[in-house]
């Protein structure tokens, strides 16, 4: 098979066509999903097949190695992906099950002062936060998704709500790994990337937990619980920015959610918002029992799943101490270069592309993390049963896992589509060619900026994917525009944060969590508009700091 490099200038020798050919695939998909009102999985495949015939015919791509990268999409989503989402739905399905998700209900309503809207806010975002410190990769959307449903809020609510507080922390998701991807292929320093970064997403968390407000309840919910929500915004916002540029990049999230959270608890001891039965009434909620009835016994099981998930993370990505766990665990991922295409697409210098290797994280992924987590809980609910009162047994918890995988099936078939998707387009040089188009608008540039990251987070729900695809192209663009490449490496990552929740790949996750197989389009109704709202004040952000706002960068 002969061997393949893709070029930006594929189609006719324009930049411009080249880039308006490869965009035929995610137009596909989303004329499928809005205008046809496909199913998310069928509009899924259809883009794949024309992704498949845009790489084929258009940038003459032998069609073996095509397929060959679809089949390495299908991989990476299925594992991890798919492995992460079931893992956490049966996480959750555990907690139901032994029947303390009640008393999590009730913890929340007496932390929130009663009012379900800022219970929401503190789990989508306060605490979902947390989870995309530590796991990232759609974990944090469908734990606190399928938690606020159980609070009563209404399926597309909810299902909204997760995606939009699912912004601000994903920058430094997963210990960061966006930022030092980027740092790491362009030989720049991530730590001062981080600290860029944390004078951008910052503006995003201050405004998100108002969103939110919004969302649940309309303007009455803002006028109602406003103080709550700046807060809560406000102490995050501050800490990302003091730990991304004082303290470690690599915490940031992790600090600024347990800022946050603490904040919250102490504010909401001093201040109680207004309209909280009004609201439950008005939406039909059922009022929790009196927190009174709980005892710190039960205040303790009910929250030990999640102190269980955090310490496990936590040990997974930081733990140093005699052990080098982290290392250990990278030592068990296994690189598998895959067949042909591993050897056959090469990049302008003949050299076979770093992506073509998958990494069979059987250990060290989240969902392998959140099966152990869930391991111990079971075992922890199935001894301290309070005789019997909170039975749960361990084959019983274990059998849920099939409930899950047969629960997601068509999602599970939509995510590896558009994983599949994706890889079509980044190896076959689609997603490249539409960036360089955008990096050859000239002094605009700084503006558009952080749209490639939005672009590339959105085509493979990933901020590290897209700082994979796109660090390279950004930087080059910033030397030769004559602007600073750090900046927009940052502006990569920020741009990156606002484009999950539009994803294919997210809104699959959401959708599955709360129970809307199938009606993915009506959620990205719902959320695209705030995605392009939060990328064009990012964009008008990174453009004054590339010039009259350079004085606040780091």
């Amino acid at each position: 098979m002969d061997s393949f490099t893709a070029t930006t200038t594929a189609v006719a020798g324009s930049v411009g066509l080249t880039a308006l050919v490869a965009a035929l695939p995610l137009l596909t998909f989303f004329i499928m999903l809005l205008g046809v009102k496909a199913r998310a999985h069928v509009s899924a495949l259809t883009a794949l097949l024309v992704s498949l015939l845009v790489a084929w015919i258009g940038f003459h791509m032998p069609l073996g190695l095509a397929l060959l990268s679809g089949t390495q999409g299908l991989a990476y989503g299925a594992f991890p992906i798919v492995w992460i989402i079931v893992t956490a739905l049966w996480f959750y399905q555990v907690t139901v099950e032994s029947g303390r998700f009640e008393d999590l209900r009730l913890i929340f309503d007496r932390i929130g002062g009663g009012d379900l809207r800022v219970q929401a806010i503190l789990i989508a975002f306060c605490f979902g936060g947390l989870l995309e410190a530590l796991a990232g990769f759609g974990a944090p959307v469908a734990i606190t998704a399928t938690m606020i449903l159980a609070l009563g809020v209404a399926p597309l609510r909810t299902a909204v709500v997760v995606l939009v507080a699912n912004t601000a922390p994903v920058a430094f998701g997963a210990l960061a790994i966006p930022i030092t991807t980027a740092g790491t292929l362009t030989n720049e320093d991530p730590a001062l990337i981080g600290a860029i970064v944390g004078h951008q997403a910052p503006f995003v968390a201050v405004i998100v937990p108002l969103i939110l407000l919004w969302l649940l309840d309309g303007f009455r919910g803002v006028k109602d619980a406003w103080p709550a929500a700046i807060v809560i915004g406000l102490s995050f916002g501050v800490a990302q920015w003091w730990s991304s540029t004082y303290f470690s990049y690599e915490l940031t999230d992790i600090v600024a959610c347990l800022v946050s959270m603490g904040v919250a608890v102490l504010f909401l001891k001093v201040w109680k918002p207004r309209g909280a039965e009004d609201f439950r009434t008005r939406n039909n909620i059922a009022a929790p029992p009196q927190a009174e009835q709980l005892k710190p016994g039960r205040v303790w099981m009910a929250l030990v799943p999640y102190v269980v998930v955090v310490a496990v993370f936590a040990m997974g990505k930081l733990w140093k101490a005699g052990v080098n766990l982290p290392e250990l665990l990278a030592k068990t991922d296994v690189k598998i270069p895959w067949p042909i295409i591993s050897e056959h697409i090469v990049n302008a210098s003949g050299k076979p592309i770093s992506g073509a290797v998958y990494k069979f994280q059987w250990l060290s992924n989240p969902g392998t993390m959140l099966l152990i987590a869930g391991l111990i809980v079971t075992v922890v609910y199935a001894v301290f049963n309070e005789k019997g009162r909170y039975r749960l047994g361990i084959g019983h918890a274990v059998a849920q896992l099939w409930t899950c995988f047969y629960r997601m099936r068509w999602s599970a078939l939509t995510i590896v589509s558009v994983l599949a998707l994706a890889y079509v387009m980044n190896f076959s040089g689609q997603t490249v060619a539409i960036g360089t188009f955008l990096a050859s608008l000239g002094g605009i540039f700084a503006f558009l900026s952080p749209t490639l990251g939005w672009l590339g987070t959105a085509v493979t729900g990933s901020d590290t994917s897209a700082n994979a695809l796109f660090s390279n192209l950004q930087h080059t663009a910033a030397q030769n525009a004559g602007l600073d490449p750090n900046l927009m490496l940052a502006a990569n990552s920020s741009g990156g944060v606002v484009g999950k929740m539009v994803s294919p790949q997210s809104l699959a996750i959401a959708a599955t969590s709360v129970g809307m197989e199938g009606r993915e389009s009506d959620i990205f109704k719902k959320v695209v508009p705030w995605s392009i709202a939060m990328l064009l004040i990012i964009c008008l952000l990174v453009f004054l700091q590339s010039n009259v706002l350079a004085w606040m960068l780091p």
